[in-house]
């Protein structure tokens, strides 16, 4: 459904000190430097697939997401989304993508959202029935109600979003390109779009590429992720197996009573934290079966859970070394 292969995009960024000397000197002879947001990167995306598309802020995941939508030419190389090439912009591929961004709104803020949807339904020629087959639909799994006649300035930011969601897929797309769907949502409202997120590509085959800062997001909805670091692909592949790269110890989570010996918890592990009862072991993967039963016969455990190192300091950790890497080159 997508295919980038060797895609770059490149900005020639004016450059000037400050001052009044400065600007003048710039009216007769500007300095320009070259930056690379994307720079050489390639990958497939099947239909159907969700896929996390993750970076440091100014990694360049943003500028993919344009240039894959037809927003932006590239500089070089080639891009093709579902059969097309969509810098140029044709009414089929249209039809098909749509660009979600969580800081960015379509709906009119004077009148209800019931109203942009109709816009959209003219704009793309979708037929009546199908159109309110689909709004209805989709109202009823983000759990709308009266909302949609409800004019746009009196909505919360939860609600508007769940609004501007509903008014993105009227047509029915089967690319979706999701960038921070759910900045500045509460708990709550995070939950419901990524359930919605999930329930949209499953109920219709969608393709979803989606980038977040939130790692809930991903964790929740993306079996395969791809990540960039200053315009470079560093990983494509399964987030389980990013984890084990890069963290491939387990954490090993036990509360008992009374409070655990600190001497014994050092035997059985690296303990990274012990408060309350409750101690945090981290234990190579192929040492955790014989850890748990010490740790079983040791104490008189109340509560026990496996598991791996949260995604945030995973991806923390990628980003440090990719920083690390291009200061030492």
């Amino acid at each position: 459904m997508i295919v980038v292969q060797q895609l770059a995009k490149h900005y020639r960024v004016h450059r000037r000190k400050p001052g009044l000397w400065s600007a003048a000197k710039a009216v007769f002879k500007r300095e320009y430097s070259v930056v690379k947001a994307v720079d050489d990167i390639s990958f497939e995306i099947s239909a159907g697939e969700r896929v996390g598309f993750l970076g440091p802020n100014g990694a360049g995941k943003t500028t993919t997401l344009k240039v894959l939508a037809g927003l932006l030419y590239p500089t070089s190389g080639q891009v093709r989304v579902a059969g097309h090439v969509p810098e140029r912009r044709a009414v089929d591929f249209l039809r098909q993508i749509m660009l979600v961004t969580g800081q960015k709104q379509q709906l009119i803020w004077d009148l209800p959202p019931a109203e942009t949807f109709e816009l959209n339904r003219a704009i793309y020629d979708v037929p009546r029935d199908r159109f309110q087959r689909t709004v209805s639909e989709l109202a009823e799994l983000l759990e709308l109600g009266n909302l949609v006649d409800t004019p746009t300035r009196q909505l919360s930011l939860g609600e508007r979003m769940k609004c501007e969601i509903v008014a993105a897929l009227v047509h029915r797309p089967q690319v979706l390109f999701l960038d921070e769907p759910t900045i500045g949502l509460d708990v709550s409202m995070q939950t419901t779009m990524r359930r919605f997120i999930r329930e949209y590509n499953e109920r219709y085959g969608a393709t979803v590429l989606l980038t977040s800062h939130y790692m809930d997001d991903v964790a929740a909805l993306c079996p395969r992720v791809i990540v960039i670091d200053h315009g470079k692909l560093t990983y494509d592949g399964g987030l389980e197996q990013l984890t084990h790269r890069i963290r491939p110890e387990k954490r090993v989570v036990f509360r008992s009573e009374p409070s655990p010996d600190p001497a014994v918890c050092k035997s059985l592990g690296r303990v990274l934290s012990h408060e309350n009862g409750q101690v945090v072991l981290l234990v190579p993967q192929d040492e955790v079966s014989g850890t748990v039963q010490r740790l079983l016969a040791s104490f008189d455990v109340k509560d026990l859970t496996v598991e791996s190192a949260p995604l945030e300091e995973v991806m923390s950790e990628l980003f440090a070394r990719g920083k690390s890497e291009k200061t030492a080159s």
